[in-house]
C-alpha cells in the first residue's frame, strides 16, 4: 500500500433507498463524482434494476398527467 492512499472502509452494500436516490439522480445527470466510485461496488444490480423500472415508470405517469391536463384545458 503506497504511503499516501488511504485504507479503504469495509464493504457495505448499499441500502435500497440509497440505490433508489443513486438512480433517482443518474436520471438527470447529476451526481457528484466520489458517487460513481462508491456505487461499481456498493450497489446491488437487482435493486438497480428495480429502482430504474419504477422510475422509469414514475416518469412515463408523470408525462401522460401532463398530457392529459394540457389536453384538457385546451378542448
Amino acid at each position: 500500500m503506497d504511503e499516501h492512499e488511504q485504507p479503504r472502509p469495509p464493504h457495505r452494500p448499499a441500502s435500497f433507498l440509497a440505490t433508489m436516490k443513486a438512480v433517482f439522480w443518474s436520471f438527470f445527470g447529476v451526481r457528484k463524482r466520489r458517487d460513481y466510485e462508491s456505487d461499481a461496488t456498493h450497489l446491488n444490480p437487482v435493486h438497480v434494476i428495480i429502482a430504474g423500472v419504477i422510475g422509469a415508470a414514475a416518469f412515463v405517469a408523470i408525462l401522460i398527467l401532463i398530457v392529459k391536463m394540457v389536453v384538457a384545458k385546451s378542448a
